[in-house]
Order: C-alpha cells, then sequence, then structure tokens
C-alpha cells in the first residue's frame, strides 16, 4: 500500500491513499523525519518512504506550479 502525507494531527499521520481516501497512521510507526508530501509505502508491515515517488511527485508539482506563471 503507497499512501501521501497530507498532513500531521496529534499523534498521527493524515494520509491519502490510491483510492482518494484518508487514513490515519500513528507518527511512531512512520520513519524518522517523515515530511507532508512524502510518500511511504509499506513493506512486511512496515513503513518505509518512496523516494524516487516522492522525487517524481514533487517534480510534476514544481512543474504545474510554474507553468501558471509563464506567459
Amino acid at each position: 500500500m503507497k499512501v501521501i502525507i497530507d498532513r500531521f494531527e496529534s499523534d498521527y499521520a493524515v494520509c491519502e491513499t490510491e483510492n482518494k481516501e484518508y487514513i490515519n497512521i500513528p507518527k511512531s510507526e512512520l520513519p524518522k523525519g517523515i515530511k507532508e508530501g512524502d510518500v511511504v509505502c509499506s513493506i512486511d508491515n512496515e513503513w518505509h518512504i518512496d523516494e524516487a515517488t516522492t522525487r517524481e511527485r514533487k517534480e510534476k508539482i514544481k512543474n504545474k506550479l510554474n507553468s501558471l506563471f509563464v506567459d
């Protein structure tokens, strides 16, 4: 399962699933240094940052924002 960290509330990360649903994951179960916008995946019941997908997603968002300001 892959999810995107949407925000943090109290001791939980609110995450968007691939089905556009939201779930709460306890921060204690997530890797240290996790940030909003990071993509994490569950492998063998442990959460790991999917660095490649996170990087691609952030680049795509950056390009979309830049296209809004180009004449």
